[in-house]
């Protein structure tokens, strides 16, 4: 009955609007044309609407406005549901106590499981009272874990990502005293914890949430907690690793096992999401470092189950067959060969495909400064047949990067005065990785001209072959030098890429040089001609953890130079020998001490037939510090070094870092000994002390480096301050 009431009444309404709106509607027309009169042929249905009263005296009729309903509506109060329909109505369909019965509905049986949860939700139970330990992320928030610390052991380290993720903490000072915004960047901050704890396998686990101390249970909050959020973690049961579904790895044969004992996840140890991943990548490295070129590991999914509190995994895994390398080809093989690439590579044909001999080879290839970007594409040309691998070639696509630099520097320095130095070189000129470049240095105290010839990874990577011709001259205080020479060098080069252990070189040199010692009276002393031939040889071991900025281990090298000389007043043979060795060693996180020894001499001739520019001297930023560059050692009559046949240098220095800057910069105090003897065994009796302090600054390519130093027995004539500034450490 309610319907055909409901009806009834929208039918009413809609007849009387349509009655004021026709009635309207005609006084408006009537009011327009009031001295014409209406013809009463009409309509038959219009003329029932309109009165004779109407017609006859229209203006009139039209002011009386719409007559008052004689009837009023009635009101939902007045409505009946169970009244009947009015007789007549146009309403057909069968009222439900005339039409047939409805089927009676079967009852099914409950279902124990669901019974539980409906019987859980149909339970009122008071909000739970938690206890626990508080650990205050900031002075807003604050994270509440269980007391005991078997219930949640990983609660350390999800404070601290907690903390990195947090949106509280990530927009802190934005809007904290809003309340709708703290209170959507708590509702954010409480799914990241969820999340978190299903990171950690605590599938079961329930966070509280109070803001400004509002909570369930608390009638009224603290005034000094308006602004805090504290959730109150809840891991409860931590769910553990069901089944372990690894597709298709059995089909690695031999090294299935092996390769499964990579993936270090198996059933009943703790479900950690980050402890998947990290063995997936793993399983993933193990593959690829054992032949399987073409491997996919595919992402993980877990099946929680809640009723066993575990979780099934499935990684699918397709080995796609076992392979060695073949060739290696080149897209540009007049600009880098597919020989040269070969000679690169620190892999040989026929040996087991390894993913990380591949990236070894972009990065080498790009270290060459000849390309801009290279990309390595294993390619199948065999296939594996049986026990018998597989062979891929390598496509290495390169693209071409700027070839000639030109380079200058202009500079100066209070002991030498103005020096400007210019270059131009041609990288690739001799392909391939054949350099050519041509560099002068005109200054105050030196003058310079040549051209060098370099060969990089020439026969075998980091293996250098350099040509050098040079015609120079120089002004020290010690002497002064013209000479024409000629280098050759052939090394095997350590790098920022491979740090190697063993490094060596073997050379030849050849100079024709002219020299005198300081003048006397402002006379110049009588030059002397020497030809000098040399066969400079070193070896080094580097055990240290960086090549720029070392944190432990030690480094020795040592250099051997036999050399013949001719000049005026005879023949003199004799070897130059230096030892360098310096030792590194962590006191803690946040110093480095680190100490340095050289020793050097030359038997073998007397110091008079050893040209000047082939003694020994000391002093300056690579040797004692506080001291200008060679003013440590012998002097002749005027006061200016002379030089001598042994050396001695010591340095200790500690590396602190202070903090500032990100870390970045670090506070180096140091001091820095030396002597130079005119015997060939130093005998220290004019051993130079300097001291002082520097800064470094830890950039991408290595430490920035200001020292600053004084010599702490000064003597008349030297500095008191000296300063040096250079790339990477002092040793």
């Amino acid at each position: 009955m309610a319907g055909k009431t409901a009806y009834l009444v929208g039918r009413a309404s809609i007849d009387w609007r349509i009655d004021r709106l026709l009635a309207g509607s005609l006084a408006c027309l009537l009011v327009a044309q009031p001295a014409y009169g209406q013809s009463r042929n009409t309509d038959a249905e219009l003329e029932e609407l309109i009165p004779d009263s109407a017609l006859e005296q229209s203006e009139a009729w039209a002011t009386q406005g719409v007559p008052a309903q004689t009837q009023p509506l009635p009101s939902g109060e007045d409505l009946d549901s169970s009244s009947p329909l009015a007789e007549g109505s146009d309403f057909t369909v069968p009222w439900p106590d005339e039409g047939p019965e409805l089927p009676e509905m079967a009852e099914l049986e409950p279902d124990p499981d669901l019974a539980e949860v409906f019987a859980a939700d149909m339970v009122e139970t008071p909000p739970p009272v938690f206890e626990g330990d508080s650990e205050h992320v900031s002075k807003h928030l604050t994270l509440v874990f269980p007391p005991e610390l078997s219930a949640f052991p990983e609660r350390e380290e999800f404070r601290k990502r907690f903390r990195q993720l947090s949106s509280i903490e990530n927009l802190k000072g934005e809007g904290e005293d809003n309340f709708a915004q703290l209170a959507v960047r708590a509702r954010a901050d409480r799914e990241l914890l969820n999340r978190l704890l299903r990171i950690y396998g605590y599938y079961s686990g329930e966070v509280l949430q109070s803001i400004s101390g509002i909570a369930p249970g608390v009638d009224t909050p603290k005034a000094e907690d308006a602004g805090k959020v504290q959730f109150d973690i809840i891991p409860g049961t931590r769910y553990r690793v069901g089944t372990v579904d690894l597709g298709e790895l059995a089909q690695a044969g031999a090294d299935a096992p092996r390769l499964r004992e990579t993936f270090g996840v198996h059933t009943g140890d703790p479900l950690n999401s980050d402890t998947i991943v990290a063995e997936r990548v793993e399983l993933g490295t193990a593959l690829g470092e054992n032949g399987y070129a073409f491997a996919v590991v595919a992402e993980p999914e877990l099946l929680i189950d809640h009723k066993r509190d575990e979780g099934d995994l499935t990684m699918p895994v397709a080995p796609n067959g076992k392979y060695v390398f073949g060739n290696v080809v080149s897209n540009l093989p007049r600009f880098m060969s597919s020989n040269h690439l070969d000679e690169i590579a620190r892999f040989h044909r026929g040996d087991l495909f390894k993913r990380t001999e591949v990236e070894d080879l972009r990065r080498a290839v790009l270290a060459t400064g000849l390309v801009s970007s290279v990309m390595i594409v294993p390619r199948e040309e065999k296939s594996p047949q049986g026990d018998q691998p597989g062979e891929v070639a390598l496509d290495v696509t390169m693209t071409k990067a700027p070839l000639r630099t030109i380079a200058g520097a202009l500079g100066y320095e209070s002991g030498d005065g103005v020096r400007a130095e210019l270059s131009w070189e041609h990288r690739n000129l001799f392909p391939p990785e054949g350099l050519l470049r041509v560099r002068g240095i005109a200054g105050t105290k030196e003058q310079l001209a040549g051209v060098t010839v370099r060969r990089n990874n020439f026969k075998g990577r980091d293996q250098v072959l350099t040509l050098d011709l040079f015609a120079n001259n120089v002004v020290r205080d010690a002497y002064e030098a013209e000479t024409l020479g000629l280098t050759a060098n052939f090394e095997k080069q350590t790098t920022l890429l491979f740090q190697k252990p063993w490094v060596w070189s073997v050379g030849f040199a050849a100079a024709l040089t002219s020299e005198r010692e300081g003048d006397v009276d402002d006379v110049q002393t009588p030059r002397r001609t020497f030809r000098i031939v040399s066969l400079p040889l070193r070896a080094a071991y580097d055990g240290t953890d960086d090549l720029l900025d070392p944190t432990k281990g030690f480094r020795a090298s040592l250099r051997l130079a036999p050399e013949l000389s001719w000049q005026g007043q005879g023949n003199a043979t004799y070897a130059r020998i230096q030892f360098d060795g310096s030792y590194y060693q962590s006191l803690g996180s946040r110093v480095v001490a680190a100490g340095r020894v050289r020793l050097g001499s030359i038997p073998g001739a007397p110091i008079n037939n050893i040209a000047p520019s082939r003694r020994f001297y000391a002093g300056g930023g690579g040797s004692v510090r506080g001291f200008g560059y060679q003013q440590i050692g012998p002097r002749d009559t005027l006061g200016d070094p002379s030089g001598g046949r042994s050396l001695t240098e010591v340095s200790l220095e500690a590396r602190i870092k202070t903090g500032w800057f990100g870390g970045a910069l670090s506070v180096v105090p140091f001091v820095d000994g030396g002597a130079v003897d005119v015997e060939t065994t130093p005998r220290l009796h004019d051993f130079r002390i300097g001291a002082g302090i520097g800064i470094r600054y830890a950039t991408s390519f290595g430490p920035i480096r200001v020292d600053v130093a004084t010599p702490l027995d000064r003597r008349p004539g030297e500095s008191a301050i000296a300063v040096y500034v250079g790339l990477g450490q002092a040793f």
